[in-house]
Protein backbone atom coordinates (compact mmCIF):
# COMPACT_ATOMS: atom_id res chain seq x y z
CA UNK A 1 0.00 0.00 0.00
CA UNK A 2 1.08 3.41 -0.77
CA UNK A 3 1.79 4.92 2.44
CA UNK A 4 0.41 9.23 2.78
CA UNK A 5 2.39 11.17 5.03
CA UNK A 6 1.81 14.61 6.35
CA UNK A 7 4.31 16.83 7.82
CA UNK A 8 2.94 20.11 9.47
CA UNK A 9 4.30 22.68 10.78
CA UNK A 10 3.41 25.65 12.24
CA UNK A 11 3.99 29.44 10.48
CA UNK A 12 6.27 31.56 12.93
CA UNK A 13 5.30 29.93 15.47
CA UNK A 14 6.26 31.82 18.64
CA UNK A 15 5.51 35.34 16.58
CA UNK A 16 1.98 34.12 15.47
CA UNK A 17 0.83 33.20 19.03
CA UNK A 18 2.11 36.32 20.53
CA UNK A 19 0.26 38.30 17.31
CA UNK A 20 -2.87 36.26 18.52
CA UNK A 21 -2.94 37.38 22.09
CA UNK A 22 -2.21 40.69 21.43
CA UNK A 23 -4.19 42.27 18.59
CA UNK A 24 -2.28 45.15 18.58
CA UNK A 25 0.42 43.51 17.12
CA UNK A 26 -1.34 42.15 14.17
CA UNK A 27 -0.07 43.01 10.59
CA UNK A 28 3.36 45.10 12.81
CA UNK A 29 6.86 43.13 12.30
CA UNK A 30 6.98 40.70 15.91
CA UNK A 31 10.31 39.37 16.84
CA UNK A 32 10.14 37.29 19.84
CA UNK A 33 13.91 36.66 21.25
CA UNK A 34 16.37 38.51 23.48
CA UNK A 35 16.23 42.29 24.22
CA UNK A 36 16.84 44.19 21.13
CA UNK A 37 19.74 46.26 23.04
CA UNK A 38 21.09 42.40 24.20
CA UNK A 39 23.29 40.04 22.79
CA UNK A 40 21.06 37.20 22.43
CA UNK A 41 19.32 35.59 18.95
CA UNK A 42 15.83 35.49 17.41
CA UNK A 43 13.88 33.14 18.41
CA UNK A 44 11.24 33.77 15.78
CA UNK A 45 9.91 36.80 13.40
CA UNK A 46 6.68 37.31 12.12
CA UNK A 47 6.66 37.55 8.78
CA UNK A 48 6.16 40.91 8.49
CA UNK A 49 9.55 41.19 9.74
CA UNK A 50 11.54 38.49 7.46
CA UNK A 51 10.47 41.36 5.08
CA UNK A 52 13.10 43.07 6.44
CA UNK A 53 15.46 40.36 6.33
CA UNK A 54 15.11 39.15 10.11
CA UNK A 55 15.60 35.37 10.48
CA UNK A 56 15.29 32.92 13.16
CA UNK A 57 18.85 32.37 14.91
CA UNK A 58 20.07 36.11 13.79
CA UNK A 59 21.72 38.17 16.18
CA UNK A 60 19.32 40.13 17.92
CA UNK A 61 21.56 43.60 17.44
CA UNK A 62 21.38 43.01 13.84
CA UNK A 63 17.57 42.37 13.62
CA UNK A 64 17.06 45.46 15.74
CA UNK A 65 18.93 47.34 12.43
CA UNK A 66 17.28 45.90 10.10
CA UNK A 67 13.70 46.41 11.66
CA UNK A 68 14.01 48.72 14.17
CA UNK A 69 10.36 49.11 14.43
CA UNK A 70 9.36 45.85 15.14
CA UNK A 71 7.78 44.85 18.59
CA UNK A 72 10.44 43.23 20.51
CA UNK A 73 9.67 40.40 23.15
CA UNK A 74 10.41 37.94 25.22
CA UNK A 75 10.25 34.25 25.02
CA UNK A 76 7.57 32.98 26.68
CA UNK A 77 8.16 28.81 26.62
CA UNK A 78 5.33 27.99 29.06
CA UNK A 79 2.62 29.49 26.84
CA UNK A 80 3.88 27.95 23.48
CA UNK A 81 4.22 24.68 24.89
CA UNK A 82 0.96 24.96 26.44
CA UNK A 83 -0.59 25.90 22.63
CA UNK A 84 1.59 23.21 21.35
CA UNK A 85 -0.20 20.64 23.13
CA UNK A 86 -3.88 21.50 22.03
CA UNK A 87 -2.06 21.19 18.57
CA UNK A 88 -0.61 18.18 19.11
CA UNK A 89 -4.26 17.24 20.36
CA UNK A 90 -5.66 17.77 16.83
CA UNK A 91 -3.34 15.60 15.09
CA UNK A 92 -3.80 12.62 17.18
CA UNK A 93 -7.37 12.99 16.28
CA UNK A 94 -6.88 11.78 12.98
CA UNK A 95 -4.23 9.01 13.86
CA UNK A 96 -2.05 7.44 16.26
CA UNK A 97 1.06 7.39 14.02
CA UNK A 98 2.29 11.32 14.75
CA UNK A 99 6.35 12.06 15.62
CA UNK A 100 6.08 16.05 16.69
CA UNK A 101 9.64 16.78 15.44
CA UNK A 102 9.41 19.77 18.06
CA UNK A 103 7.08 22.48 19.37
CA UNK A 104 5.49 23.40 15.96
CA UNK A 105 5.87 20.57 13.73
CA UNK A 106 5.48 16.94 13.45
CA UNK A 107 4.60 14.16 11.34
CA UNK A 108 1.49 12.13 10.41
CA UNK A 109 1.29 8.62 8.92
CA UNK A 110 -2.26 9.02 7.51
CA UNK A 111 -2.37 6.05 5.69
CA UNK A 112 -5.05 3.72 7.34
CA UNK A 113 -7.04 6.91 8.62
CA UNK A 114 -7.96 7.47 4.64
CA UNK A 115 -10.74 5.23 5.15
CA UNK A 116 -12.50 7.64 7.81
CA UNK A 117 -11.22 11.00 6.55
CA UNK A 118 -10.47 10.85 2.52
CA UNK A 119 -7.69 11.14 0.77
CA UNK A 120 -4.41 12.62 2.15
CA UNK A 121 -5.26 16.32 0.80
CA UNK A 122 -8.56 16.12 2.68
CA UNK A 123 -7.21 14.95 5.96
CA UNK A 124 -4.78 18.12 4.96
CA UNK A 125 -7.49 20.44 4.70
CA UNK A 126 -9.22 18.83 7.69
CA UNK A 127 -6.39 19.56 9.91
CA UNK A 128 -5.79 23.35 8.49
CA UNK A 129 -9.59 24.09 9.27
CA UNK A 130 -9.25 23.02 13.18
CA UNK A 131 -5.78 24.68 13.43
CA UNK A 132 -7.21 27.70 11.81
CA UNK A 133 -10.90 27.39 13.77
CA UNK A 134 -9.92 26.40 17.14
CA UNK A 135 -6.57 27.50 18.18
CA UNK A 136 -6.48 30.67 15.74
CA UNK A 137 -3.21 29.72 14.07
CA UNK A 138 -2.28 29.07 10.38
CA UNK A 139 -0.17 25.85 9.58
CA UNK A 140 1.50 24.93 6.27
CA UNK A 141 1.23 20.92 5.50
CA UNK A 142 3.29 18.77 3.10
CA UNK A 143 0.98 15.87 1.73
CA UNK A 144 3.44 13.16 0.05
CA UNK A 145 4.14 9.17 0.13
CA UNK A 146 7.29 9.52 2.62
CA UNK A 147 8.50 11.98 5.10
CA UNK A 148 10.99 13.55 3.30
CA UNK A 149 9.35 14.90 0.54
CA UNK A 150 6.49 15.63 2.62
CA UNK A 151 8.68 17.79 5.29
CA UNK A 152 10.29 19.61 1.81
CA UNK A 153 6.53 20.49 0.30
CA UNK A 154 5.39 22.14 3.86
CA UNK A 155 8.14 24.27 3.18
CA UNK A 156 7.68 25.83 0.02
CA UNK A 157 4.32 28.01 0.03
CA UNK A 158 4.90 29.22 4.09
CA UNK A 159 2.50 30.58 5.67
CA UNK A 160 -0.76 28.60 5.16
CA UNK A 161 0.30 26.29 2.90
CA UNK A 162 -0.82 23.24 1.69
CA UNK A 163 1.34 21.19 -0.82
CA UNK A 164 0.38 17.82 -2.43
CA UNK A 165 3.23 15.71 -4.13
CA UNK A 166 1.48 12.40 -6.19
CA UNK A 167 2.73 9.07 -5.81
CA UNK A 168 5.30 8.71 -8.42
CA UNK A 169 6.15 12.24 -8.60
CA UNK A 170 8.47 12.72 -5.91
CA UNK A 171 11.64 13.32 -7.94
CA UNK A 172 10.32 15.56 -10.96
CA UNK A 173 9.22 17.52 -7.63
CA UNK A 174 12.16 17.34 -6.27
CA UNK A 175 14.31 18.14 -9.35
CA UNK A 176 14.36 22.14 -9.62
CA UNK A 177 15.12 22.94 -6.18
CA UNK A 178 18.49 24.15 -4.92
CA UNK A 179 20.85 21.20 -3.39
CA UNK A 180 20.52 22.73 0.12
CA UNK A 181 17.26 21.30 0.45
CA UNK A 182 18.04 18.14 1.09
CA UNK A 183 18.62 16.93 4.49
CA UNK A 184 22.28 16.29 5.22
CA UNK A 185 23.45 19.84 3.01
CA UNK A 186 25.35 21.92 4.77
CA UNK A 187 27.53 24.60 4.19
CA UNK A 188 30.59 22.48 3.41
CA UNK A 189 28.85 19.71 1.42
CA UNK A 190 26.66 22.33 -0.69
CA UNK A 191 30.16 23.77 -1.99
CA UNK A 192 31.71 19.77 -3.01
CA UNK A 193 28.41 19.46 -4.51
CA UNK A 194 28.68 22.97 -6.59
CA UNK A 195 32.41 22.36 -7.11
CA UNK A 196 31.60 19.33 -9.28
CA UNK A 197 28.81 21.32 -10.94
CA UNK A 198 25.86 20.31 -9.26
CA UNK A 199 23.59 22.87 -8.00
CA UNK A 200 19.78 21.40 -7.80
CA UNK A 201 18.32 18.21 -6.84
CA UNK A 202 17.73 16.83 -9.93
CA UNK A 203 21.37 17.10 -10.95
CA UNK A 204 21.89 15.27 -8.33
CA UNK A 205 19.64 12.73 -8.66
CA UNK A 206 21.75 12.42 -11.82
CA UNK A 207 24.77 11.28 -10.89
CA UNK A 208 26.42 7.72 -10.66
CA UNK A 209 26.33 6.39 -7.12
CA UNK A 210 29.70 5.18 -7.47
CA UNK A 211 30.62 9.29 -8.05
CA UNK A 212 28.99 9.80 -5.06
CA UNK A 213 30.61 7.38 -2.93
CA UNK A 214 34.27 8.24 -3.77
CA UNK A 215 33.44 12.19 -2.82
CA UNK A 216 31.34 11.59 0.37
CA UNK A 217 31.30 7.97 1.21
CA UNK A 218 28.28 5.78 2.80
CA UNK A 219 26.52 9.46 2.99
CA UNK A 220 27.25 9.67 -0.79
CA UNK A 221 24.31 6.73 -1.38
CA UNK A 222 21.96 8.94 0.68
CA UNK A 223 22.17 11.97 -0.70
CA UNK A 224 21.78 10.20 -3.90
CA UNK A 225 18.52 8.45 -2.67
CA UNK A 226 17.03 11.40 -1.25
CA UNK A 227 17.43 13.41 -4.45
CA UNK A 228 15.79 10.74 -6.26
CA UNK A 229 12.61 11.26 -3.51
CA UNK A 230 13.24 7.51 -1.64
CA UNK A 231 12.83 7.55 1.88
CA UNK A 232 11.06 4.66 3.48
CA UNK A 233 11.55 5.66 6.77
CA UNK A 234 8.65 4.75 9.32
CA UNK A 235 6.65 7.97 10.92
CA UNK A 236 7.91 6.61 14.76
CA UNK A 237 5.45 8.06 16.97
CA UNK A 238 6.73 9.10 20.67
CA UNK A 239 10.30 8.67 19.79
CA UNK A 240 12.24 9.81 22.68
CA UNK A 241 14.43 12.99 22.66
CA UNK A 242 17.76 12.88 21.19
CA UNK A 243 19.21 15.65 23.57
CA UNK A 244 18.37 18.73 25.78
CA UNK A 245 20.16 21.63 26.23
CA UNK A 246 20.45 25.33 27.83
CA UNK A 247 22.65 27.89 26.89
CA UNK A 248 23.08 31.48 27.95
CA UNK A 249 24.59 34.95 26.05
CA UNK A 250 26.65 37.04 28.06
CA UNK A 251 25.75 41.22 27.85
CA UNK A 252 29.53 41.58 27.47
CA UNK A 253 31.84 38.96 26.04
CA UNK A 254 34.40 37.99 29.15
CA UNK A 255 37.08 35.24 30.79
CA UNK A 256 35.72 35.42 34.26
CA UNK A 257 36.05 31.63 35.04
CA UNK A 258 34.43 32.03 37.69
CA UNK A 259 31.13 33.46 36.58
CA UNK A 260 31.46 30.51 33.38
CA UNK A 261 30.94 27.95 35.86
CA UNK A 262 28.42 29.39 37.83
CA UNK A 263 26.35 29.64 34.76
CA UNK A 264 27.48 26.13 33.72
CA UNK A 265 25.84 24.80 37.62
CA UNK A 266 22.59 26.69 37.10
CA UNK A 267 22.44 25.13 33.17
CA UNK A 268 22.77 21.74 34.52
CA UNK A 269 20.50 21.86 37.65
CA UNK A 270 17.99 22.87 34.81
CA UNK A 271 18.74 20.12 32.36
CA UNK A 272 18.67 17.59 35.49
CA UNK A 273 15.37 18.78 36.48
CA UNK A 274 14.10 18.08 32.81
CA UNK A 275 15.70 14.71 32.41
CA UNK A 276 14.02 13.79 35.70
CA UNK A 277 10.35 15.27 34.94
CA UNK A 278 10.41 13.09 31.48
CA UNK A 279 12.45 9.81 33.00
CA UNK A 280 15.10 10.03 31.22
CA UNK A 281 19.66 9.85 31.80
CA UNK A 282 21.83 10.96 29.84
CA UNK A 283 25.26 9.42 28.76
CA UNK A 284 27.17 12.06 27.08
CA UNK A 285 27.20 15.83 28.26
CA UNK A 286 28.67 17.96 25.73
CA UNK A 287 30.05 22.02 25.87
CA UNK A 288 29.30 24.74 23.91
CA UNK A 289 31.12 27.86 23.27
CA UNK A 290 30.90 30.63 21.57
CA UNK A 291 33.65 33.09 21.51
CA UNK A 292 33.98 37.06 20.72
CA UNK A 293 34.44 36.30 17.01
CA UNK A 294 31.88 34.09 16.80
CA UNK A 295 33.50 31.12 16.54
CA UNK A 296 32.18 27.70 18.08
CA UNK A 297 33.60 25.22 19.86
CA UNK A 298 32.18 21.84 21.65
CA UNK A 299 33.83 19.09 23.78
CA UNK A 300 32.27 16.19 25.04
CA UNK A 301 32.29 13.78 27.35
CA UNK A 302 31.05 10.41 27.53
CA UNK A 303 29.80 8.58 31.14
CA UNK A 304 27.47 6.38 33.11
CA UNK A 305 23.78 7.42 32.96
CA UNK A 306 23.11 10.11 34.93
CA UNK A 307 19.68 12.69 35.81
CA UNK A 308 22.27 14.58 38.66
CA UNK A 309 22.60 18.36 38.37
CA UNK A 310 26.04 17.99 40.14
CA UNK A 311 27.47 15.69 38.06
CA UNK A 312 26.11 17.31 34.86
CA UNK A 313 27.97 19.89 35.77
CA UNK A 314 31.46 18.53 36.65
CA UNK A 315 31.46 16.83 33.48
CA UNK A 316 30.86 19.99 31.87
CA UNK A 317 33.30 21.84 34.36
CA UNK A 318 35.66 19.44 33.48
CA UNK A 319 36.07 20.29 30.30
CA UNK A 320 35.95 23.74 30.58
CA UNK A 321 39.21 23.33 32.37
CA UNK A 322 40.99 21.48 29.87
CA UNK A 323 40.40 24.86 27.39
CA UNK A 324 42.68 27.54 27.21
CA UNK A 325 40.38 30.89 26.22
CA UNK A 326 42.26 32.29 23.52
CA UNK A 327 39.55 35.34 23.55
CA UNK A 328 36.58 36.37 25.80
CA UNK A 329 33.87 33.95 25.56
CA UNK A 330 30.03 35.62 24.50
CA UNK A 331 28.17 32.55 25.01
CA UNK A 332 28.25 29.43 26.97
CA UNK A 333 25.72 26.08 26.76
CA UNK A 334 25.36 22.37 27.86
CA UNK A 335 23.45 19.92 26.09
CA UNK A 336 23.03 16.23 27.58
CA UNK A 337 22.51 13.35 24.83
CA UNK A 338 23.02 9.88 24.80
CA UNK A 339 19.28 9.85 26.48
CA UNK A 340 17.39 6.50 28.20
CA UNK A 341 15.22 5.67 30.44
CA UNK A 342 16.41 6.27 33.78
CA UNK A 343 17.28 3.30 36.21
CA UNK A 344 14.06 4.29 38.70
CA UNK A 345 14.35 1.50 42.01
CA UNK A 346 17.75 0.67 41.89
CA UNK A 347 19.47 3.15 44.63
CA UNK A 348 21.09 0.25 46.52
CA UNK A 349 23.42 0.02 43.17
CA UNK A 350 24.43 3.39 43.52
CA UNK A 351 27.05 4.71 46.26
CA UNK A 352 25.78 6.68 49.29
CA UNK A 353 26.22 9.93 47.59
CA UNK A 354 24.47 9.18 45.02
CA UNK A 355 21.74 7.87 46.68
CA UNK A 356 21.86 11.12 48.88
CA UNK A 357 22.14 12.94 45.91
CA UNK A 358 19.08 11.24 44.23
CA UNK A 359 16.32 11.96 46.97
CA UNK A 360 17.44 15.33 47.97
CA UNK A 361 16.97 16.48 43.75
CA UNK A 362 13.38 14.73 43.93
CA UNK A 363 12.74 16.53 46.93
CA UNK A 364 14.31 19.82 45.77
CA UNK A 365 11.86 19.13 42.20
CA UNK A 366 8.68 18.95 44.22
CA UNK A 367 9.45 22.28 46.07
CA UNK A 368 10.67 23.95 42.65
CA UNK A 369 7.20 22.49 41.20
CA UNK A 370 4.74 24.42 43.88
CA UNK A 371 6.93 27.18 44.36
CA UNK A 372 9.08 28.03 41.58
CA UNK A 373 12.77 27.19 40.46
CA UNK A 374 14.12 29.89 42.31
CA UNK A 375 12.88 28.75 45.34
CA UNK A 376 15.96 26.31 46.25
CA UNK A 377 18.82 27.18 44.51
CA UNK A 378 22.41 25.58 45.24
CA UNK A 379 24.29 28.09 47.65
CA UNK A 380 26.96 28.40 44.68
CA UNK A 381 24.21 30.33 42.54
CA UNK A 382 22.46 32.32 45.75
CA UNK A 383 23.79 35.74 44.92
CA UNK A 384 24.55 38.05 48.20
CA UNK A 385 21.63 40.43 49.15
CA UNK A 386 21.50 43.48 47.33
CA UNK A 387 24.08 42.09 44.78
CA UNK A 388 22.68 40.05 42.19
CA UNK A 389 24.00 37.86 39.29
CA UNK A 390 24.52 39.98 36.15
CA UNK A 391 25.90 39.57 32.77
CA UNK A 392 23.48 36.78 32.33
CA UNK A 393 20.31 36.25 29.94
CA UNK A 394 18.83 33.09 31.19
CA UNK A 395 17.34 30.44 28.50
CA UNK A 396 14.95 28.01 29.14
CA UNK A 397 15.40 24.27 27.34
CA UNK A 398 16.39 24.47 23.78
CA UNK A 399 13.50 23.49 21.39
CA UNK A 400 13.54 20.26 20.08
CA UNK A 401 14.17 20.05 16.54
CA UNK A 402 15.14 23.80 15.58
CA UNK A 403 14.06 27.48 15.15
CA UNK A 404 10.07 28.15 14.61
CA UNK A 405 9.45 28.65 11.12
Amino acid sequence: MIRTILHVDMDAFYASVEQRDRPELRGRPVIVGASPGGRGVVSAASYEARRFGVHSAMPIGRAARLCPGAAFLPVDRDKYARVSREIMAILADFTPLLEPLSIDEAFLDVTDSRALFGPGEAIAAEIKRRIGGEICLTASVGAAANKFVAKVASDLRKPDGLVVVPPGREAEFLAPLPIARLWGVGAVTERALGAMGIRTIGQLAQVPGDRLATRFGASGAALRALARGEDDRPVEPFAPAKSMGAEETFDADHRDLALLHATLRAQAERIARELRAEGYAARVVTLKLRFADFSTLTRAHSGEPTQDGLTIYREASALLERLRLSQPVRLIGISAAGLGPAARGQLSLLGPDAVRRERLASALDRLQARFGEEAVLPASLVAPPGAPRKGVRRGGMEPRGGQSR
